[in-house]
């Protein structure tokens, strides 16, 4: 497990199902993310490149994510910030995970292309939705944790692209 902490709150950024397109818009809604948490389908090496130059970056493989370089990317994670303990899954319906055994407080997933902050279970659920390639007609978005003294605020960012 990952740890990240300081003394300020801490912005992390989510994004999902890049499918190797690093938007403009996606930048800057991260531009400012102590850390950034990328949940899969990422499509290239330089998409986490690019995220890496805003942040240091958490990222897990997803259902498309087949080339070597991706490989070397777990397929979870599980990291804590300011002794929140978050679990990053790609799919939501692949988690295996007991939730309150393991002490999470937030499920990051992606994969479905639609963003939502939901709770399960008692736990925040935030799927920040697709920044990548527009997928039907669901809105291109990222979101962000707001995490201070233990507690956790979500909200999504829907980008105009």
């Amino acid at each position: 497990m990952n740890e990240v902490s300081s003394g300020s709150p801490s912005v992390v950024g989510l994004i999902s199902d890049t499918h190797g397109l690093l938007r403009p818009q996606a930048v800057e809604a991260l531009r400012g993310s102590r850390h950034i948490i990328h949940a899969g389908d990422v499509g290239a090496p330089e998409v986490l490149e690019g995220l890496g130059a805003l942040a240091p970056v958490t990222a897990i493989r997803g259902n498309n994510d087949h080339d070597a370089w991706a490989r070397r990317l777990p397929l979870t994670n599980t990291l804590e910030i300011h002794g929140v303990r978050l679990y990053v899954i790609h799919d939501i319906h692949m988690l295996d995970v007991d939730l309150q055994r393991s002490r999470v407080a937030v499920v990051i997933a992606g994969h479905s292309h639609r963003p939502d902050v939901s709770k399960r279970d008692g736990v925040l659920v935030v799927n920040p939705g697709s920044a990548g390639p527009r997928r039907f007609r669901l809105p291109v978005s990222v979101a962000c944790l707001t995490i201070a003294e233990g507690r956790v605020n979500a909200r999504l960012i829907t980008l105009d692209v």
